[in-house]
């Protein structure tokens, strides 16, 4: 399910999407989905950018001309992918996040490219969650679960065990 965002201080629409979504929507669609999916991300992060005084891309339509029909003749497909990742690195930066790995994204995209959507739809996600607001009359996105495991209750915790004596040293000979 789709969160709808409003980034801070703007008119500017986000979207916080399921990362299955950008993964498999395309294979299910044929393809209509990505260019799509293509499209937005890529108006989000130019509003992003706008806000912020930032140059994370101009036109969004022109990133989807390059994957199709510019995909044909596979250049301008791989042209937009590149800025694209390098756009989402940037966006990262400006929120203080980690970016993403460009070397990570580059094996992604010649081995299982879906994995790639989905790895650029979760750093966006994190994005959005840190620099935008829920809009009025809609739910805001779950945040993230916590990274650590629960704790024990206490009568299955177990007592800190003191330190074994030292062992004596056996005598040089």
């Amino acid at each position: 399910m789709a969160y709808e965002m409003q980034i801070r201080g703007t008119q500017s629409e986000v979207k916080v999407r399921s990362p299955w979504a950008a993964a498999l929507l395309p294979i299910i669609t044929l393809g209509i989905y990505h260019l799509v999916w293509w499209y937005r991300i890529n108006r989000e992060l130019r509003d992003y950018g706008q806000a912020k005084g930032y140059d994370l891309g101009q036109n969004p339509t022109n990133s989807v001309l390059a994957l199709f029909p510019g995909g044909l003749i596979i250049v301008p497909a791989l042209i937009t992918y590149w800025r694209g990742v390098r756009r989402v690195m940037g966006a990262s930066r400006l929120t203080g996040k980690e970016p993403v790995n460009g070397w990570l994204a580059l094996v992604l995209y010649i081995f299982i490219a879906p994995a790639l959507w989905a790895y650029l739809q979760v750093a966006l996600n994190d994005i959005w969650r840190e620099e935008a607001e829920a809009l009025a009359g809609h739910e805001p996105p779950p945040s993230p679960e916590d990274p650590m495991p629960p704790p024990l209750p206490p009568e299955q915790q177990q007592p800190a065990s003191p330190q074994p004596p030292e062992q004596p040293q056996p005598p040089a000979s």
